[in-house]
């Protein structure tokens, strides 16, 4: 991995807040270290865009400070957003030809939300094209390779932003996760990705993917940080219908958590995710994670997710259906790109389309409106929402009994760039991830260790609702492995 040191970017959050509230040192610098390590790794292509008035947002801060103005909790601090965020200062691409240039007329809630407490969004990250994909190699504008092996993929959709703070480029990240895209990436990076509770972080000004099962969440260095992040970003907002109250705080209670066990907390391992690890290493590494947990007094038991292997096929069905919906928008006319080779209106559709959009796009796309067509929908659609309705209600009954679940976040290790040609294949690599978005309910992804020199990912799910108690159990996890 690329030596992308710094000696304050790599601070847990709170205290480097604390040192440019109390001038050790300026926003204006750390901008200037991330834009300087952005350059110094450019060759993990993690980073798809520079936001040019990051300098002047970073010396309006330091000024503020100087004035003796109290200023938000991110005060300073760096991060990059995943590119399929609208934001006013740089392009919004999603990483597909169909936006290539496009600038936003208004900015994500999410982003708002960070810059108001004082976060300074240097770049955008690189991701699949609008999210459709596990590796990070269905962009428009090139692959993002993987910190730890360049040869390898850092996973997907949320590549980009795992990437760049596994190369400490900042602090914290922004990424999307639908069926596992900000878990996954989070896994082959060695970081820690938060999937909060559906509804809990805003999705107004985001590129819609699968509406019924997009979220968004903060990746990071350590739990910790997850949840700082996470206590600005949670809440409901008037521009989302979707989203619900939040919690008091996420804050991760330092002086609460000083007893390092887990004496009276019931994990349950989901059986049919270890028979899934593909990679014998991979499962002695969760298995040496588990006993972990054991010997701090955790009370473990197996447990049955039986409709586990069918949330993959589920999710191709209703996410497509949901995406051949979100891009029907995408036609040539209003916004994007739009062929000039059309001769009318039909010719403008057709081949804005067939340029515009990269072949996964086109498939899923395809794929819902298959789906949706008549005389399928009853066949294919419904019956997926009625499996999707008894994956619910398996995760409500196993937690009437568990605390938590735990086990792997992937079956193996970062795969070979190139080494996924076939789609089904590609899509198994959520496997582990997926059935958490058909559910609603919140999931971590944490560092377990390495195999080689390839991360592995511990994931951590919880009841709907429970993020405040799932990354106070993760943190304390985290902590012991």
């Amino acid at each position: 991995m690329s030596e992308s040191k710094s000696e304050y970017l790599d601070l847990p959050i709170p205290e480097l807040v604390a040192k440019v509230r109390n001038q050790e040192v300026t926003a204006e610098f750390l901008v200037n270290q991330s834009l300087e390590l952005i350059k110094a790794n450019q060759d993990y292509h993690a980073i798809l865009d520079v936001n040019q008035s990051a300098l002047d947002q970073a010396k309006a801060i330091d000024k503020a400070i100087a004035d003796g103005e109290t200023l938000g909790v991110l005060s300073g601090v760096p991060f990059i957003a995943k590119d399929n965020f609208l934001t006013k200062n740089t392009k919004t691409t999603a990483a597909s030809k169909m936006l290539d240039n496009f600038q936003a007329p208004y900015q994500a809630s999410a982003i708002d939300k960070l810059e108001a407490a004082g976060a300074i969004m240097v770049a955008k990250a690189n991701l699949d094209e609008f999210a459709h994909g596990s590796s990070t190699e269905n962009s428009a504008y090139g692959p993002t390779k993987n910190p730890h092996d360049s040869s390898k993929v850092p996973g997907g959709s949320s590549g980009g932003s795992a990437a760049a703070v596994a190369l400490n480029i900042t602090p914290f990240a922004l990424g999307t996760d639908t069926g596992g895209s900000i878990r996954l990436p989070a896994s082959f990076c060695g970081v820690v990705g938060y999937k909060p509770t559906y509804g809990l972080v805003s999705r107004y000004g985001v590129i819609a993917m699968a509406s019924s099962t997009d979220v968004i969440g903060p990746i990071t260095r350590s739990v910790s940080d997850s949840a700082y992040v996470l206590d600005v970003l949670a809440g409901q907002d008037v521009n989302d219908s979707t989203t619900i109250k939040r919690q008091d705080s996420y804050l991760i209670n330092q002086d609460g958590n000083k007893k390092r066990d887990l004496k009276g907390i019931k994990f349950g391992i989901i059986k049919e995710h270890l028979e899934m690890i593909e990679d014998k290493d991979v499962l002695a590494n969760i298995k040496a994670a588990i006993d972990k947990l054991k010997a701090a007094g955790a009370d473990i038991k197996e447990v049955s997710l039986s409709n586990s292997e069918a949330s993959l096929p589920v999710y191709y069905i209703l996410a497509p259906a949901e995406i051949s919906s979100n891009l029907a928008r995408y036609d040539g006319v209003k916004y994007g790109f739009s062929s000039k080779q059309a001769k009318d209106l039909l010719d403008t559709y057709l081949l804005s389309r067939g340029s515009g959009f990269g072949s996964e796009s086109i498939r899923r796309i395809l794929t819902g409106t298959y789906v949706l067509s008549s005389g399928y929908q009853d066949a294919y659609y419904k019956q997926a929402q009625k499996v999707r309705s008894l994956i619910v209600k398996e995760y409500e009954d196993i937690f009437a009994d568990v605390d938590f679940l735990i086990g792997p976040t992937a079956a193996t290790t970062a795969f070979d760039l190139g080494a996924k040609p076939d789609p089904i294949s590609m899509y198994k690599s959520d496997y582990m991830t997926i059935a958490a978005n058909l559910a609603g309910i919140p999931a971590i992804s944490i560092p377990s260790g390495n195999v080689g020199n390839l991360p592995v990912g511990l994931q951590l799910q919880g009841p709907q609702g429970q993020d405040k108690q799932l990354l106070d159990v993760a943190h304390v996890i985290g902590e012991l492995i």
